[in-house]
């Protein structure tokens, strides 16, 4: 059985819509990443935090998901139907749903998502789409303690006990869309290719890392993703 794990960043959303991080328009261009995306911000100006997520949040119910969310989706699907005897597990940076509303079912967000906050009272995981403020209290203890259920700077992502025993695993591994700079998600090719698996790099343009993949395609998400699942489902890959 062949082991797939497939990394997505930014780039596989912002066909949908949503503003990447890291581009030259986007959003750490237009917010200080110290006061938005760390606990120092949230201890600073914790107002101005949850203004920032409550817009994000309002931008991504405004958006659907693409061609590439839909490919992935689909090839889960046929793996579940056993059109070919495969393994998948898609790991996101992102903190979109756009996968899961695509279709996808076995994914880890390591970096938290949006649609959820976390009460620092008792530690509960609430499902959210609405604003949040300083003052909203938590629905399971009433405290005021609530904040984005969202991986800060400084912080460990979430599942890197999975993942890694993962990429170990893995017969193949693909990152899509996704710059190569922050780590750990960045030196996922390095810790995959240890364990002897192919490497392919499906881009926009070359990432911080190209040179460690066996393979590199660049074009957009929306078009390479859907191509690369037809080879995968006729076993070319």
């Amino acid at each position: 059985m062949k082991k797939i794990v497939i990394l997505t960043g930014a780039g596989v959303s912002k066909e949908s819509g949503l503003d990447t991080f890291r581009d030259a328009n986007g959003i750490w261009a237009k917010y200080s990443m110290e006061e938005v995306c760390t606990p120092e911000g949230f201890k600073r100006n914790p107002q101005k935090l949850h203004e920032f997520y409550n817009k994000l949040r309002n931008d991504l119910s405004n958006v659907q998901p693409n061609a590439a969310h839909i490919a992935l989706a689909e090839l889960e699907k046929a793996i579940e139907q056993k059109k070919m005897d495969a393994e998948l597990i898609i790991i996101t940076q992102n903190i979109d749903d756009l996968h899961e509303r695509a279709g996808s079912k076995k994914l880890y967000h390591m970096h938290g998502e949006l649609y959820k906050l976390w009460c620092r009272g008792c530690d509960a995981k609430i499902k959210w789409q609405h604003d949040c403020f300083i003052d909203t209290p938590c629905p399971h203890c009433g405290q005021h303690k609530l904040r984005p259920d969202i991986v800060w700077f400084g912080e460990m992502p979430y599942d890197m006990d999975e993942i890694q025993s993962a990429l170990l695993s893995c017969d193949l591994f693909v990152s899509i869309g996704t710059s190569g700079v922050v780590y750990p998600a960045a030196g996922f090719v390095q810790m995959a290719s240890s364990g002897h698996a192919k490497t392919v790099e499906l881009n926009l343009e070359p990432s911080a890392g190209t040179t460690c993949f066996n393979e590199s395609k660049l074009g957009p998400a929306t078009q390479l993703v859907p191509q690369f699942v037809d080879q995968v489902l006729k076993d070319e890959i």
